[in-house]
């Protein structure tokens, strides 16, 4: 999801926002994907799964794309990667961005899983029995 982060601090402090920002999208995502796919059968593990994709196509889709066309597009001229780069706040740091989104998407949906599913009451219960 593209939104602006040019209110997001550099470095270490921007990588915390953004995953804070994917973590909040994540547990959205599950309660979301909760609610419906509880009406339609799916297991935990699907609801999971697919709640982690959304997120870090939501959270995480624009840094990862500006990751992936730096390292993956030619590139033919200096003005035209000086362009791009003048378009990404804080091109130094993306690697982070792109890492704590990752991680702040996962942990949101098992946050999500936790609050929604009971997912702490079976782990528990699937614990002890074993």
């Amino acid at each position: 999801m593209p939104y602006d982060r040019s209110w997001t601090g550099f470095g270490i402090v921007g990588a915390l926002e953004t995953g804070a920002i994917a973590l909040v999208v994540g547990i959205v995502v599950f309660g979301l994907l909760h609610a419906f796919g509880k009406g339609n059968g799916w297991s935990d593990g699907k609801r999971i799964a697919i709640a982690y994709v959304f997120s870090v196509v939501l959270g995480a889709g624009q840094d990862l794309w500006d990751l992936f066309y730096f390292n993956m597009a030619p590139l033919q001229s200096l003005t035209l990667l000086k362009l791009k780069l003048a378009a990404v706040h804080d091109p130094d740091a993306i690697g982070l961005r792109v890492f704590f989104e990752l991680v702040g998407a996962l942990v949101g949906v098992c946050i999500g899983w936790l609050a929604f599913a009971g997912g702490l009451k079976k782990l528990s219960a699937s614990m002890r029995s074993s």
